[in-house]
C-alpha cells in the first residue's frame, strides 16, 4: 500500500502502493540440521522448539492469531466510527511495526553470532515504518489536516526497503565462490527486470505519464514500486538459496514479504484504490506482516522425522532454483511480444529492460559454462584419483545392487580372494559366502537397511567368503592343491555403507587374525604342557553338565587322579623327563576314556576326568566307573619311556558321583578327598567318596583351630617315658611327650592331634612349644641333682625352619642352664622333600655344640637307612614294628637282629621302642641291644612322678635268658595299652 496517498483520494491515485508499508518478516536463526529440513509451508505456524534462544510454542503462535484476528475483525466491522478507523489505520500499523522493532532489537542483543547483523537492520527497517506511520497520524488523527505531498514520512518509507534486503542477504546462504556471487546478482537482475517490465507494462507507464513533466514528483512517485521490485526480486532469488541453520527465519520472511506485496497488488487495482480509506481491511495484511516480524526470531526450530525421499526433494528443489533465471526471461520476453502483438506501444523503457535482461541471461549462461568447465576438469581429476585408490587399495571394495548382485569389484580381489573381479561381477553375493554365515549376515543387512541412515551411516560384517587360493599345510608350510569339491574360505571383515540403493562392501582379509584369536582362546582353557583342558574350562564343563537338561539322565561321575613319585622323577632324572611323563600321562588318559568323556590337567601332577552318560542303575554305574577308574589306574602305572630308560609312577584315584543338588565345587572336592583317602590307604589304589570322608575332614579342620587356641590357653601339658639300660634298669634319659586336655575334659591322643597339627602350620607351634617346655623342665631337675638328659621329637622340617637356628639352641640352652649334652634331638620320620644336604649341615652344627641327636623310626624303610648313611647320628631309635613280633616270629628276629648288629658295627647306640613285655626285653637284651623305651617299664609320667622314679634310680628287670623266662615276672606294671593312649594325670 502507498501510505503517501493515504491523506487524499488525490494521492491514493497518483501513487502505486510502497513497499514502505510493509512490514519485512524476520526470523530467528535457528539451527536445522540438514538430515530434518523444514519445509516452508509450515514454517510460521509450525510448533517450535526452544532452541538457541528461542521461545517458541503453541501459546506465542494462539497469541499472534488472536491480535491478528482481533484487527481483521475491527476492520470488517468498520472499527464502529471512523475515528477509531482513521486511529487503528495510522497509530494502530505503527503500534505493530513499533513491536516489531522492539522484538527483533531484544532479540539481536540476546544472540551472538553472524546473524545478528541481520536482526538488527530488521529493527531499523520496522523502526522505519512505525517513525513513517507516526507522522502521517500526527497528521491525519493530531493535525486533521492532509499530509504534504513531500514530508518526513517519506523518508522513513524509503528506508524500510534497503535494511530489509541486506537483512534478508545476511540470513540467505552465502555463495563461495565468485562466480556464485555473480550469478546470484545476475539472477536478482534477471528477476528485477522481468517484475519491472510487467509493472512497467500494466501500471507504472501510465503513472509516470499522469505525473506529468515534474521529474521530482515522477522519481518519487516511481521510488516506492521500483523498491518493491527490489525486494521481491531479492526474496525470490534468495528462496531457493536459504540456509540450512535458518530456514525456519527466511521461510517466515518470505511468507510475510509475500503477504505484504499481495496486499500491495490488490491496492493497485482502480476499484479498490477509489474506495480505500484508512483501517479497512487492506490494513490488516500490513498489521499482519508486523506481527509476524515481531514473532519470528522466537520462533523455535519445528522437528520433523526424517524424509525417505529426501532425494527427490532436493532434485526437484535445485530444478527450480536453475530454471528461476531463464523463467524471468521468459516472462520479459513475453511481456514486450504481448505489446506487440496487442498493437501496443513499446516504450524505451521496456526495450531497454529487455535488452538488459537478455544480456544478462546471456553473460550468466557464460559464466556458467565456464564454471561447468572448471567443475568437469575438476570433476574428472577427483575422479582419477579416487579410482586409483581404490584399484591400488589393498582391500577389496564391492558395490552390490539391492538385489544382491555385484555390479563392481576391486582388483584387489585378485590377490585377497584369489578370484578374477571380472567374474565375480554379475554374481550373487550370497553364493561367495560360507554357508554357516550366510544366515547372520542376512539379518545384519536387512537390520542395516532398517534404520534411519542418519542413526547408522554405516555397519561391520565378519564372515567367510570363498577363495580361490590353494591350500596350506601347516605342519611343513607347504602349498598344496585343493581336493575336488573342497573349498578354502578366508575370514573377511566389511565395512557396509548405503549407496544409490545398493551396498559398498569395504572388505579386508582377517584370517590370521581370527586364527589369533582362536589360537589365544584356545591357549586361554587348555594347558600349554599336554593341550588337555585347564581347570576353568574343565570346570565349566562340569557345571554345563550338572545343569543341563539331560543332567539328570547323563548320571555324571569325577574322577579326581594324582601321580605317586612323580616329584622322584623330577629329583632324580630331571624336570624335562618330567614333563615327557606328564604328556605320556595325558595322552593314555585320553585313550582310556571313552570319546564323550572329558579329560583335564588341574596342575602339577593332577587330572580329572568327567565320565558322562553312564547307566541309570546305580550299581551298574558304579561298575561301569570303577572299570573306567582301575583302567586309568593300571595304564599310568605302565613303565613311561623317558630320557633314553623307563621310569614308573603310581596312580592314586579318587572318585565321586553326582548326586542331586550337588554343585560343580563340591563334586570336585568329593573327588579331591576320595583321592587323599587312596593316598593315605598306601597309593596306588582307587577310592570312592563317602560322606564320612568330608567329616573327618571337617572335624581335623575344627581340631586344628582349637589347637592353636588350646596352646594359648595352656591346655598342654608335657609328659616324660624313661629309657631305661636293659642291663641295670637305669634310667639313662627320659623322652618328652605332650598331651592335650580340653577345658571340657577331653583327652586328645597324640595320633588325634599330632595328625591334626601336621596339616596345618600348628606343627611350628607345637613344636616349640615342646621343645622350649622340655628344656625348662630339664634345666629345673638338672639344678635339683637329677643329671638325666631329655629327648624331644622334631620333624625334620621344623628342625630347618628359618626361626630355629644353631643360635637359638645355644640361647635356649643357655638360658634355663641346661648343658648341651642333656639335649638329644629325635628326627621323626622321614621326608622326601628335605634335601639331606642341608640337614646335614644342621645336625653337623648342632652336634659340634654338644647336642646328640637320635634317628628316629629305624629300619622303617629305605629312607632310614639312607639317613643313617648321610646324617651324623649317635642314636637309633628302633622302630616299634620291629619290637612288637620279634618274639613269636623268627623272620622278623633276623632282621631285628641285623639291623642292631649295623648300627653296633657304626658305633652307634640303640634305643628300642615299643618294649611292651618282659619277654621282649630279654629277646633284645639277647641281640645286644642296649636301651629300651615302653610298658615294660614305665608309660609317661608327670613331673612329680617322674622324679620320685629318678630318685630311686632304676627300675627292675628279669634276669636270665628268653628260654628260661617261662612266666611273667612279678613286676608292677600298667595295663598293656598303647603309649598313645596313656592317661594324662588331672592338672
Amino acid at each position: 500500500m502507498d501510505f503517501l496517498q493515504r491523506a487524499s483520494p488525490e494521492r491514493r491515485q497518483q501513487q502505486y502502493a510502497p513497499a514502505a508499508r510493509r512490514h519485512g518478516t524476520a526470523v530467528r536463526p535457528a539451527p536445522t540440521t540438514p538430515d530434518r529440513p523444514v519445509s516452508s509451508t509450515g514454517a510460521v505456524l509450525a510448533r517450535p522448539s526452544v532452541q538457541g534462544g528461542g521461545r517458541g510454542g503453541l501459546l506465542p503462535q494462539l497469541l499472534v492469531a488472536l491480535v491478528c484476528g482481533g484487527y481483521t475483525t475491527g476492520a470488517v466491522l468498520g472499527w464502529g466510527s471512523e475515528e477509531v478507523a482513521l486511529v487503528m489505520g495510522d497509530f494502530g500499523l505503527s503500534a505493530a511495526a513499533a513491536t516489531a522493532a522492539v522484538s527483533t532489537l531484544v532479540y539481536a542483543r540476546k544472540v551472538c553470532g553472524r546473524h545478528r547483523p541481520a536482526w538488527l537492520l530488521f529493527a531499523v527497517s520496522s523502526a522505519m515504518v512505525a517513525l513513517g506511520n507516526g507522522i502521517w497520524g500526527w497528521y491525519e488523527v493530531v493535525l486533521r489536516r492532509p499530509v504534504p505531498q513531500t514530508s518526513a514520512a517519506d523518508f522513513c518509507f524509503l528506508m524500510f526497503a534497503p535494511p530489509a534486503i541486506i537483512g534478508l542477504l545476511v540470513l540467505a546462504k552465502r555463495p563461495v565462490t565468485r562466480a556464485g556471487w555473480v550469478c546470484l546478482a545476475l539472477d536478482a537482475s534477471l528477476i528485477g527486470g522481468s517484475l519491472l517490465t510487467l509493472s512497467w507494462s500494466l501500471a507504472l507507464a501510465h503513472t509516470a505519464a499522469w505525473d506529468g513533466p515534474s521529474t521530482a514528483r515522477m522519481a518519487l512517485s516511481l521510488a516506492y514500486p521500483l523498491l518493491d521490485i527490489v525486494l521481491v526480486s531479492m526474496v525470490l532469488a534468495l528462496h531457493f538459496r536459504r540456509s540450512a541453520a535458518n530456514r525456519a527465519a527466511v521461510n517466515t520472511a518470505i511468507a510475510a514479504l509475500a503477504l505484504t506485496v499481495l496486499c500491495d497488488a490488490l491496492f493497485t487495482s482502480p476499484i479498490l484504490r477509489e474506495h480505500y480509506r484508512s483501517g479497512q481491511i487492506l490494513d490488516a495484511g500490513w498489521f499482519a506482516g508486523s506481527m509476524l516480524l515481531a514473532y519470528a526470531p522466537w520462533t523455535g526450530t519445528r522437528t520433523e522425522p526424517p524424509r525417505r525421499n529426501g532425494t527427490a526433494t532436493r532434485k526437484v528443489t535445485g530444478s527450480l532454483a536453475a530454471l528461476t533465471p531463464y523463467l524471468a526471461a521468459a516472462v520479459c520476453t513475453l511481456g514486450i511480444l504481448y505489446n506487440v502483438i496487442t498493437g501496443q506501444k513499446c516504450d524505451r523503457v521496456m526495450l531497454c529492460t529487455g535488452a538488459a535482461v537478455v544480456l544478462a541471461l546471456v553473460v550468466r549462461q557464460g559464466i556458467m559454462l565456464l564454471d561447468n568447465i572448471s567443475l568437469t576438469q575438476e570433476l574428472a581429476q577427483k575422479e582419477n584419483h579416487f579410482r586409483s585408490l581404490v584399484q591400488g587399495s589393498s582391500d577389496v571394495i564391492m558395490i552390490a545392487a539391492p538385489s544382491g548382485v555385484l555390479r563392481y569389484v576391486s582388483p584387489a580381489a585378485q590377490g585377497v580372494y584369489g578370484r578374477d573381479p571380472e567374474e565375480l561381477v554379475g554374481t550373487e553375493l550370497a553364493a561367495h559366502i560360507h554357508p554357516d554365515d550366510l544366515g547372520r549376515v542376512v539379518h545384519e543387512v536387512r537390520r542395516f537397511l532398517a534404520a534411519p541412515p542418519g542413526d547408522e551411516p554405516a555397519t561391520r560384517i565378519e564372515c567367510r567368503i570363498r577363495s580361490g587360493h590353494r591350500r596350506t599345510d601347516g605342519a611343513g608350510g607347504r602349498e598344496k592343491d585343493r581336493k575336488e569339491g573342497e573349498d578354502c574360505w578366508l575370514s573377511v571383515e566389511s565395512s557396509v555403507n548405503r549407496y544409490q540403493g545398493g551396498l559398498i562392501f569395504n572388505s579386508r582379509d582377517v584370517t590370521e587374525r581370527v586364527r589369533l584369536q582362536a589360537q589365544l582362546q584356545h591357549n586361554a582353557s587348555h594347558d600349554p604342557l599336554t593341550d588337555l583342558p585347564n581347570r576353568a574350562l574343565f570346570t565349566e564343563r562340569v557345571t554345563r553338565a550338572l545343569t543341563s537338561r539331560r543332567a539328570a539322565d547323563d548320571h555324571a561321575a569325577l574322577l579326581y587322579v594324582d601321580l605317586d613319585g612323580f616329584k622322584a622323577v623330577n629329583d632324580t632324572v630331571g624336570h624335562q623327563a618330567g614333563d615327557e611323563l606328564l604328556v605320556q600321562a595325558a595322552r593314555r588318559i585320553q585313550d582310556a576314556l571313552r570319546s564323550g568323556d572329558t579329560a583335564a590337567r588341574l596342575g602339577g601332577d593332577e587330572f580329572a576326568a568327567l565320565v558322562c552318560g553312564t547307566s541309570a542303575d546305580r550299581r551298574e554305574r558304579e561298575f561301569q566307573i570303577l572299570d573306567i577308574a582301575e583302567r586309568l589306574r593300571s595304564v599310568l602305572c605302565e613303565p613311561y619311556p623317558v630320557e633314553g630308560g623307563e621310569v614308573r609312577v603310581a596312580a592314586s584315584i579318587g572318585i565321586a558321583f553326582a548326586e542331586p543338588g550337588v554343585t560343580p565345587g563340591e563334586l570336585m572336592r568329593n573327588a579331591d578327598l576320595a583321592m587323599y583317602r587312596a593316598k593315605q590307604a598306601g597309593k596306588g589304589r582307587v577310592e570312592v567318596y563317602a560322606p564320612q570322608m568330608q567329616a573327618d575332614v571337617v572335624r581335623r579342620t575344627e581340631l586344628a583351630g582349637r589347637l592353636r587356641k588350646a596352646l594359648h590357653d595352656g591346655e598342654f601339658t608335657l609328659l616324660h617315658q624313661p629309657v631305661v639300660e636293659l642291663d641295670s634298669g637305669r634310667v639313662s634319659s627320659v623322652e618328652a611327650q605332650a598331651r592335650w586336655r580340653s577345658a571340657q575334659g577331653i583327652l586328645f591322643t597324640p595320633a588325634e592331634f599330632l595328625r591334626a597339627a601336621e596339616d596345618t602350620d600348628r606343627s611350628l607351634e607345637l613344636g616349640r612349644w615342646l621343645l622350649e617346655r622340655a628344656v625348662e623342665q630339664a634345666g629345673l631337675r638338672y639344678g635339683a641333682g637329677h643329671t638325666v638328659p631329655v629327648a624331644v621329637r622334631l620333624p625334620a622340617h621344623r628342625l630347618l625352619h628359618r626361626d630355629l637356628p644353631v643360635s637359638g639352641f645355644e640361647t635356649l640352652l643357655t638360658r634355663h642352664g641346661l648343658p648341651p649334652g642333656g639335649l638329644v634331638l629325635e628326627l621323626a620320620g622321614s621326608d622326601p622333600r628335605i634335601a639331606l644336604d642341608e640337614l646335614e649341615r644342621r645336625l653337623s652344627a648342632l652336634r659340634r655344640i654338644g647336642v646328640r641327636v637320635c634317628l628316629g623310626g629305624f629300619g622303617g624303610g629305605y629312607a632310614a637307612l639312607t639317613a643313617l648313611r648321610r646324617l651324623p647320628v649317635d642314636l637309633v631309635k628302633l622302630d616299634r614294628c620291629f619290637v612288637e613280633g620279634v618274639v613269636e616270629s623268627a623272620r622278623l628276629h633276623k632282621i631285628t637282629r641285623g639291623l642292631l648288629r649295623i648300627a653296633h658295627d657304626l658305633g652307634i647306640g640303640c634305643v628300642a621302642d615299643g618294649v611292651d613285655r618282659p619277654e621282649q626285653l630279654l629277646v633284645l637284651r639277647d641281640m645286644g641291644c642296649t636301651h629300651g623305651q615302653g610298658m615294660a617299664f614305665s608309660g609317661p609320667l608327670d613331673e612329680q612322678r617322674l622324679r620320685g622314679s629318678l630318685t630311686r634310680g632304676s627300675f627292675p628287670v628279669p634276669r636270665g635268658t628268653p628260654r628260661e623266662q617261662v612266666t611273667p615276672i612279678a613286676v608292677p606294671l600298667p595295663s598293656r595299652r598303647s603309649n598313645a593312649e596313656t592317661r594324662v594325670p588331672p592338672a
